[in-house]
């Protein structure tokens, strides 16, 4: 089927090359409407969503099948193997060569997922932060490890609350590696990581942005959620998860924490049962989603559409393109 919209120059005013950002909570529509809106505009797919990048990790990170990247080009999907470590910064990297590619021929950029850090890094740029320092990570953890065995957990996100409350306030109690990230920054440059994110405000900003995201309302989204997981588990979650185990794995791996993976685990290793995993997947699936909603409540110039509304979101495509859109 021949596009309706096509890529178009930008207007006088702002000569950057145009990128349409798809994001919404976890099983909003994202994929779906993505491969909808391809029908109507001549768009190439750049992946936000931090789980997809790793091979093998199918089923649990609902990635596009191999039949819907045959009809649209994807990129940042199936970058690197589940023991490579994956960061937003060479996200950001990738994901902006994947566009300046896409734009060269002529194309729109579409960015689709849900991992507010990757969309971020890719629009406004990151903050050289230095590279890890893991003596000192590991230092951290430790200590946290021997906190919690006192019944003192959340040490490390009080000590960070007493650096600097504006850090703290960003980083969930329960999120230890971004609340050690976060000290590892302070530490190392000697004064607040707001400060530091402060004076950098993201400010390389080389795109004009339409940022579009999808929400079928919270009950609807509690429904999709739980049938998501539902889905996942009779199309072979438990399997792939063996699979992973078979080609040698390591069930410690960051990327089998993330929600599906770290609940199916156990069920592999025959320490739970698939009825179990399957709740506590819904449950913690919906909380998540949840917070995505209330996270991108507060993201600026976002334009919330619900995700059957194919032709709205065409209809905002288009004023973009043509420069109409506020």
């Amino acid at each position: 089927m021949p596009a309706t919209v096509a890529f178009v120059p930008a207007p006088p005013e702002d000569a950057r090359p145009p990128v349409v950002v798809l994001t919404g909570p976890t099983a909003s529509g994202k994929s779906a409407a993505a491969l909808q809106l391809a029908k109507r505009c001549d768009v190439e797919v750049v992946s936000a969503d931090s789980m997809q990048v790793y091979r093998y990790l199918d089923i649990g990170t609902a990635k596009p099948t191999l039949a819907d990247r045959a009809q649209v080009p994807h990129h940042l999907i199936d970058v690197v193997l589940p023991d490579v470590e994956y960061n937003a910064g060479r996200y950001a990297r990738e994901a902006r060569a994947a566009a300046a590619a896409t734009h060269a021929r002529g194309r729109l950029v579409l960015l689709v997922g849900g991992t507010g850090l990757y969309i971020r890094a890719f629009l406004e740029g990151l903050l050289d932060e230095g590279g890890a320092d893991r003596a000192l990570r590991e230092r951290l953890e430790r200590e946290e490890a021997i906190a919690a065995a006192k019944g003192e957990a959340g040490l490390l996100h009080r000590r960070l609350l007493e650096l600097d409350p504006e850090a703290a306030a960003r980083v969930h109690p329960n999120d230890l590696r971004r609340t050690i990230r976060a000290l590892e920054i302070g530490m190392r440059a000697g004064t607040k990581p707001s400060l530091l994110r402060g004076a950098h405000a993201f400010s390389d900003r080389p795109y004009r942005v339409l940022h579009l995201a999808l929400d079928p309302g919270p009950a609807a989204l509690d429904a999709r959620t739980d049938a998501r997981c539902v889905a996942m588990i009779e199309h072979g979650l438990l399997r792939e998860v063996r699979e992973l185990l078979a080609r040698g794995f390591a069930p410690e791996l960051r990327p089998f924490q993330a929600i599906g993976y770290r609940h199916v685990m156990p069920v592999a290793q025959g320490l739970d049962t698939l009825t179990n995993a399957l709740e506590a997947m819904q449950r913690d699936t919906r909380r998540f989603s949840r917070r995505q909603r209330t996270w991108l409540r507060g993201v600026p110039d976002v334009i919330t559409l619900h995700p059957d509304d194919s032709d709205a979101l065409v209809h905002r495509v288009e004023t973009f393109l043509a420069g109409r859109e506020p």
